[in-house]
């Protein structure tokens, strides 16, 4: 099951950072303005928002199977219709639309692929942690964007910026078949015995009882909008910012080494994860130091003017949220009931992308106003409030914040 998973992993990370390097740049093309780009990712992540909670029902009545390869075809029609909106220069309206359904189709990602993963290792009774099991993932992950972002930027810079588009669609079609011949769901058995209605209804409540009802869950969800959002800013505005400082606006292969740097950064964060997490006993720790520390660092890099200082810093960044990322999934996974897995990780998923929606236009603005380096700052003031929150989660000493080996909830 591990190796079908880090399969998945490698084939949908190198699909999606195809375009990772290069996509502000391909929305500022089209004709957008900073403004305009960055509320066309912030309609992506209000799909996010919008669709988590159906596609968490489809998840958890059809099946985690079924919901990836919906989400596969979904993102490769999604994409393709991206490409066409930038062929004919297409008013911001469509932008948003097509954006929208984008965010659709990674929602049916989101959650449903880890909790068969976590399903199946309980199911296989794997008795080792799953920081292991996620850093490996975003080593694989990490290897993959690393690639496919470095791809994507010389590729556009020898053809033009819809061709890397293009193959991110192939890609996941290509996925669509492997995941079709090698997934399949074990130790979870879906409940159909609602219809989509009442199902709803009752993912809703289980989102809220598990999700914010539990207030060591509830505190860790909340700390979600102020670190995802501002991460999914920061990572496309690096492209442009990037350039910015280089001194050439059509460098896309400077542009691509962001997600490069970024990607690099994700395999010595996964591989450090594990480590970092036994120098602490509490996993909490683990994830304020990666907090306080992004946060100090995005402020470093909106101040800076040199573009070798900023690259080192956008590594720094990179390596702080890769050794948040495992460590945040594997305390999450240890406080949910198998049978609700799928539905809280799409909630915590959910509530990232709020942030997303706030966000971007937000700093997408300031960027418009008083330049990248502006909204760096103003990035990390942001993320900054994410601390408390952690500091929350912790003061409630849940069993899952000193836990060593993979352990999960009852199910109820």
């Amino acid at each position: 099951m591990q190796g079908t998973y880090y399969t998945l992993m490698l084939g949908n990370t190198l699909a999606a950072s195809f375009i990772w390097g290069i996509n502000t740049l391909f929305l500022l093309d089209a004709g957008l303005s900073n403004f305009e780009a960055f509320s066309a990712n912030a309609f992506f992540t209000a799909g996010m928002l919008i669709f988590e909670i159906p596609t968490g029902v489809v998840a958890d009545t059809v099946g985690r199977r079924a919901s990836y390869l919906l989400g596969t075809v979904t993102l490769a029609v999604t994409t393709v219709l991206y490409w066409l909106l930038w062929v004919w220069h297409s008013p911001f309206w469509a932008w948003a639309i097509v954006s929208v359904l984008l965010g659709l189709g990674f929602t049916f990602f989101s959650g449903a692929v880890d909790a068969w993963l976590v399903d199946a290792l309980k199911a296989t009774h794997y008795d080792g942690s799953l920081e292991t099991v996620f850093g490996r993932a975003q080593i694989v992950g990490g290897i993959a964007m690393l690639s496919g972002s470095v791809l994507g930027g010389v590729i556009a810079q020898a053809t033009n910026l819809g061709v890397p588009f293009l193959i991110r669609g192939a890609i996941l079609l290509v996925m669509f078949v492997v995941a079709a011949l090698l997934m399949r769901d074990v130790g979870f058995t879906p409940d159909r015995s609602e219809g989509p209605l009442r199902a709803t209804r009752t993912v809703f409540r289980a989102s809220v009882r598990y999700g914010l009802g539990d207030p060591p869950v509830r505190w860790l969800m909340l700390a979600s909008p102020f670190i995802a959002g501002v991460g999914i800013y920061v990572f496309y505005a690096l492209q442009p910012y990037l350039l910015e400082l280089w001194g050439d606006e059509k460098a896309y292969t400077v542009a691509g080494l962001a997600a490069a740097l970024l990607s690099g950064a994700s395999i010595l964060g996964g591989a450090m994860a594990p480590w970092v997490r036994r120098l602490f006993r509490r996993r909490t720790s683990t994830l304020l130091l990666s907090a306080v520390a992004s946060a100090l660092v995005l402020i470093g890099l909106g101040l800076v003017h040199n573009f070798w200082v900023a690259v080192f810093l956008v590594a720094l960044w990179g390596i702080a949220s890769a050794i948040d990322n495992p460590v945040h999934r594997a305390y999450l996974n240890d406080m949910i009931p198998s049978k609700q897995r799928a539905t809280v990780l799409s909630f915590d998923s959910l509530m990232g992308s709020a942030g997303g929606v706030a966000f971007q236009p937000v700093l997408g603005r300031v960027a418009d106003v008083g330049g990248y380096g502006a909204s760096m700052i103003w990035s990390g003031v942001i993320s900054a409030v994410a601390i408390p929150f952690v500091l929350l989660s912790r003061g409630q000493r849940p069993p899952a914040d000193t836990a060593r080996e993979f352990t999960t909830p009852a199910d109820v």
